[in-house]
C-alpha cells in the first residue's frame, strides 16, 4: 500500500463520512446521530482508518465491564483488500485487552466469506448462529468470539 495508514480515534469530523459508508456498507446502516452518540460513551472504541488523510473505513464497540462487542466494522469499497480490516480489528483487540476484557465478540454474515475469514485468522472462534438476524437479504449470523487468556487479561491491565 502505497498510502500512509493511520488509525486514529472516531471524531466529529469523521461523522459525515462513516454516515455515508454506513449507507453503503448495510442494509440498516447507522445514521450520522448515531455514531455521534458513539463519541461520549464511556465504554465506545471506535476507530477510524485514514489513507492520506481520507477516510478508508471505521471499526467500533462497546465494552460493559469485561465484555467487548463489536458492533460495526465497514470499508469503502475502492480500499478494501489493503488490510485496513485488519488494522481495524488489530486496534479494537488491543483496546478490549487495555481494557482486561474477557473476550471481543462479534456477529457476521454467513455469507460474508471475506469477513469470516479475517475473524478466523484473528483467532476467533465461532460460537453460535442469531436466525434471521440480518435483513435485506435475510439471513442468519454466525458469532465470533475471541477469547482471552487469564495472561493476556493480566498483560492488557497493566
Amino acid at each position: 500500500m502505497a498510502e500512509k495508514l493511520k488509525i486514529v480515534p472516531m471524531e466529529e469530523r469523521h461523522l459525515d463520512d462513516l454516515a455515508a459508508l454506513e449507507r453503503l456498507c448495510f442494509a440498516e446502516p447507522w445514521t450520522r446521530p448515531c455514531l455521534a452518540a458513539e463519541l461520549n460513551k464511556p465504554g465506545a472504541v471506535f476507530a477510524v482508518a485514514e489513507l492520506d488523510g481520507k477516510v478508508a473505513g471505521y471499526a467500533g464497540m462497546n465494552c460493559v465491564l469485561d465484555e467487548c462487542y463489536v458492533d460495526d466494522v465497514a470499508v469503502f469499497p475502492q480500499y478494501r483488500r489493503q488490510g485496513i480490516a485488519l488494522a481495524l480489528m488489530n486496534g479494537l483487540i488491543r483496546a478490549a485487552r487495555a481494557r482486561g476484557a474477557a473476550f471481543v465478540t462479534l456477529e457476521v454474515r454467513e455469507s460474508n466469506a471475506p469477513a469470516v475469514a479475517l475473524y478466523e485468522k484473528l483467532g476467533f472462534q465461532a460460537a453460535g448462529r442469531r436466525r434471521g438476524f440480518y435483513r435485506c437479504p435475510d439471513e442468519d449470523a454466525v458469532i465470533y468470539t475471541l477469547y482471552f487468556s487469564a495472561k493476556d487479561r493480566l498483560e492488557g491491565s497493566l
